[in-house]
């Protein structure tokens, strides 16, 4: 412990290594690859169970749903959208950073990102997961899905093609298919390693299909290189793309407080912010859970602590501009619709969502706050609270008063609207479990590759010898050299 308290004193013109202490290949691979084959500890137990119990929650609330109606849910005639879509974007947001860590940050060359990109990754897919659930069971008879979909049916309908929620269909479905492929791709190095370290005959053939019979020659690498680069490239303008679509589900439209160009920028920002919040939170305790400190350091986590504080005050600029526009506009109807979110009956919301997204980020600014452990932890929770709440305060707000003030109605919502919410933590979180107990939650290959040995001797295994299999890892990723 010492060692690692040394070695992340700032030196004055000497960054923090990426790796800390000895670490070796091969210590490597037994530090990420032990995670998975040793026994399963008892909190993972107690953690599975717990997030199985929400799981089930969502299942009785959606069970629910679906024999009784949407109506189960708050929604009014005024506030036709509410709790449904906000928690909609909000998991839609949280899925950004997985994507922005892979890709963009794989394509700028940030080898920064190596630590903690698979979970990141994981998060992103799992995240959508969440997030399909209100689109698909908001149409209330969830049965007839597939009407939502271009092909031909039997009542001869098809879908509107200038609808923004179509438009949602395409940019989400298209995301999570590229982040899938992206996050498997990755992926298949290290099933390799797992493959060839398996003890179990079943655990042999099970990760042996998904290695693809991967070896570490030299083609196998070329090919890896160039499939995971063509990914990157694909999901890079995604990360802008499907942010900047779902904010079209309101900039397009005629009301006040959602018609303005700001949306796809300010969207962007939020969920990139948001996004970053959810893998700090998840990286804090994963670490420390297993002991990953050495691999995922402070560096990565104050990298992180850069990225919302800089997001942040993107989305604090964004709610200012939206105040300016509405008094230079001279629309009275969008300076009502902005002063009513600020001082009308959805106040507590608004002064809510400024606080944890504008004023307790900037504590990040202090390199003390920014490299202790806790703070982040609690910041990192608060943002999203604080998220969550912008899409409440973008989405109720806006709908409670229209145009006509004799249907304007407080939207409250109901035990179901809170149960489902809550359950899709249970999905994430179970999701999340399986993948830190059964596959690799750090790219072995790609840590490896930011090692010192791996510039000494980069064709080359711990012990010297040529590695032509997995488990050396001999031929490193060119990507993250």
């Amino acid at each position: 412990m010492s060692d690692l308290a040394m070695v992340q004193e700032d030196v004055p013109g000497k960054r923090v290594p990426l790796v800390l202490g000895k670490q070796d290949f091969h210590s490597v691979t037994e530090s990420v690859a032990g995670i998975v084959e040793g026994p399963t500890p008892h909190k993972w137990k107690l953690l599975f169970v717990l997030a199985l119990s929400i799981l089930l929650i969502l299942l009785g609330s959606l069970g629910r749903l679906v024999t009784k109606g949407i109506g189960v849910w708050g929604n009014n005639t005024t506030v036709g959208w509410a709790w449904d879509i906000t928690g909609f974007v909000f998991w839609i947001g949280i899925g950004h950073a997985g994507t922005l860590i892979s890709a963009i940050l794989f394509l700028f060359r940030q080898k920064w990102r190596t630590s903690i990109n698979r979970a990141a990754e994981a998060m992103t897919i799992f995240a959508v997961m969440s997030a399909g659930i209100y689109p698909l069971f908001h149409v209330g008879r969830v049965w007839f899905a597939y009407w939502l979909f271009p092909i031909p049916n039997q009542m001869g309908m098809w879908p509107n093609f200038k609808s923004p929620l179509f438009w949602d269909v395409c940019a989400v479905s298209t995301y999570a298919t590229v982040s899938i492929l992206f996050w498997y791709v990755g992926l298949v190095p290290d099933l390799a390693t797992l493959r060839d370290r398996a003890k179990t005959k079943t655990r042999q053939i099970v990760y042996g299909i998904f290695a693809l019979g991967w070896r570490g020659s030299h083609r196998h690498w070329l090919n890896y290189e160039r499939a995971y680069g063509i990914l990157a490239g694909l999901s890079a303008p995604l990360v802008l793309s499907v942010h900047t679509i779902v904010s079209f589900d309101f900039a397009v439209s005629i009301i006040p407080g959602w018609h303005t160009t700001i949306f796809p920028p300010y969207f962007v920002a939020g969920a990139i912010f948001s996004g970053f919040a959810m893998v700090m939170t998840l990286m804090i305790i994963a670490r420390k859970a297993f002991g990953l400190e050495r691999l995922i350091t402070m560096r990565h986590l104050e990298n992180m602590n850069k990225v919302i504080v800089a997001t942040g005050t993107m989305v604090g600029y964004a709610y200012a501009v939206e105040f300016f526009i509405a008094w230079y506009s001279g629309n009275p109807y969008e300076s009502f619709a902005l002063m009513n979110r600020a001082f009308g009956p959805y106040k507590w919301a608004y002064w809510t969502m400024v606080s944890c997204n504008v004023i307790f980020p900037q504590l990040f600014w202090f390199k003390k706050v920014r490299t202790s452990i806790p703070a982040m932890f609690v910041i990192s929770i608060i943002v999203n609270i604080g998220m969550w709440f912008e899409r409440f305060v973008i989405i109720v707000t806006s709908l409670s008063r229209d145009f006509l003030p004799s249907s304007w109605a407080y939207f409250r919502p109901t035990i179901f609207d809170i149960t489902t919410f809550f359950g899709t933590f249970g999905l994430f979180m179970t999701m999340f479990l399986l993948f830190l107990r059964f596959l690799p939650m750090v790219a072995i290959g790609e840590v490896k590759s930011v090692l010192p040995a791996a510039d000494a001797h980069p064709h080359h295994d711990d012990d010297g010898h040529d590695a032509p299999g997995s488990e050396g890892m001999s031929k490193e990723p060119v990507h993250a050299a």
